[in-house]
Order: C-alpha cells, then structure tokens, then sequence
C-alpha cells in the first residue's frame, strides 16, 4: 500500500492529540506521558518518519528513543491509511460503519447492513466473512467486489508479520483462541465501566454519529488491568439505537505490544446465559467462567 508523504510534525500532531485526550479522560499518567514523549521525538527527528517506515519498517520506528511497539504501530497506521483509530475512538468517532466504510468499494448503505446482518464489528471479521462465504450472500457483494475487498484487506490489514500470522490462522482454521485478555478480565473491566457509567464518574465525549445536538454523552473508561490498556464505552452503533441498547452493549478496546482489537459484551436475554453479560463470540468461554465461578461460591 502506498504511503502518504506526511510531514513528522503531522504525526506529532496526532501523537499529541492523542495524549490530550488521554489525559481529559482520565488515562493512566504513563500513557499520557509516552504519546507525549514520542511526539516530541517526532517533531526533533531530523530523519523523515516516512523514510524509516518505507526502509525499515515499524522496527525502524521502535529503534528512535521513546517509541514503542503499540505507538509505532499507530504512526504506521496514520502514515498508511491518514488517519488514526486510535484518535477518532477517543474523539467518540469510531463505529463498526465508520471502519468499513474506510474500505473501497463499501458504502455507508453497504456498512449498514453489514454490521446488522452479519453482526461483525472489526476489520478482522469483516475479512473472514469475505473469505467464508458470508459476505457473497449479501446483496450487493458480487464475487469481484468480494476479491477486491479481500485484497484490500489484505493490505490494510498486514500491519506487522506477527499480526498477519495470527489473521492467516484464524482465516485457515477459524481457530478464535489467540492472544487476548481472559473472559474475566473482560467482564471486570465491563462491570466497572458500567458502574462508573452510571454513577457519572466518567469524562464524556460527543460522538459524531447519531448526535444531532452534539451533546456529550458517551462516557469513556480507560483503565490498566494485568498488562493490558483497555477503552470502554457504550456502543454507539445504528443498530443499537434502533434496539435501545445503547446502554446495554459496551464495546472494550484492549491493547498491548502493539497488538489490539476489540469486543462487545451484552447482558444475553435467553438460554443457559440468560440475564448474563456476555462477550459475543465467546459465549462458550463465558458459560465455563460462570459455572466456575458458581462453583467457587457454592464451594
């Protein structure tokens, strides 16, 4: 993929866009303080950031003082593609339709349906579905849209040779165990988010969807928890309006070494997990963990 000719006090502008943010949201001092300083290790690089990522890689950038794995993959992904995940989440901007909609060939309309027929809600998912067969079924997805869309996957998606090993084998054997926080840790960062929600302890954002008087009312968590830096917040999503789960459907962010990805967890309504909260797409873990927990209890 080709890259932008960005200048390095454009990428530290970001970078410290980035830790402002943090900060006005109550993110743990270290990691205000590390987007803060490799911002300033930006702007003072007399090497374009642009030439180091085209020679070497995110290595390159992990070799300049301050600079990490999780931030050098973010400057990558701003150098590639223009723009910041990591930015618009934190200025409430992120949905499953947005991230799609960033994919040639798919429309605001197309995203849409996407998230509500497939119920997927990450680039990662997206590209199975092009791969098992689940996207060619919508209408709309013809099999040279669907190729196109897979290989633009392919490169939109291959930040790293460790990332991309992990996508090939969950592609090849749709094997869902890969490195991610445990069910519990998920559910403990899920329950205090909504404790917190409630009470009006959290700083709020003003989403850019579904805000027509620009209010702020998304409250965000950020919060570290056994190696992991994680974002929580409700989902802001069309189809949770159209529900009314807006305050139901939490959607959890977690990163760590530069690997990061995302879940939702939502209170089930039937079956053996009925009144529960839930990670979706991991309902089977969730059962073990409750029945462990039961048993703890009652023992």
């Amino acid at each position: 993929m080709k890259k932008l000719r960005l200048s390095n006090d454009e990428i530290a502008d970001v970078l410290e866009r980035i830790a402002v943010l943090l900060e006005a949201q109550g993110a743990s001092s270290f990691r205000v303080n590390a987007y803060s300083a490799a911002a300033k290790t930006v702007r003072e690089s007399i090497r374009p950031l642009t030439d180091i990522l085209e020679e070497e890689g995110t290595h390159g950038l992990e070799r300049l003082p301050t600079i990490g794995k999780s931030i050098a993959s973010v400057i990558q992904e701003y150098v590639h593609t223009g723009h910041s995940t990591l930015l618009e989440r934190l200025e409430g901007q992120v949905s499953p339709e947005d991230l799609f909609t960033t994919v040639p060939g798919i429309g605001e309309e197309l995203a849409r349906r996407i998230h509500r027929e497939l119920n997927i809600d990450t680039l990662e998912e997206l590209e199975l579905a092009a791969h098992d067969g689940r996207l060619e079924s919508l209408a709309g997805f013809g099999e040279r849209r669907v190729r196109g869309i897979r290989d633009t996957l392919a490169g939109m998606l291959s930040r790293s040779v460790r990332r991309r090993a992990r996508r090939l084998r969950l592609l090849e054997t749709h094997d869902l165990i890969e490195e991610r926080p445990s069910v519990g840790t998920i559910l403990i960062v899920d329950d205090e988010y909504r404790r917190r929600a409630k009470a009006g302890d959290l700083p709020t954002v003003s989403p850019r969807r579904f805000n027509p008087m620009k209010k702020a009312w998304l409250p965000v968590l950020h919060i570290e928890h056994v190696g992991w830096s994680f974002t929580a917040m409700y989902s802001n999503t069309a189809l949770a309006h159209e529900l009314g789960m807006t305050h139901d459907w939490v959607i959890i962010y977690y990163e760590r070494d530069g690997h990061e990805d995302q879940c939702t967890v939502v209170t089930e309504r039937r079956g053996r997990l009925a009144s529960r909260r839930v990670i979706r797409g991991r309902e089977s873990e969730c059962l073990v963990y409750y029945a462990d927990k039961a048993s703890k209890e009652s023992g």
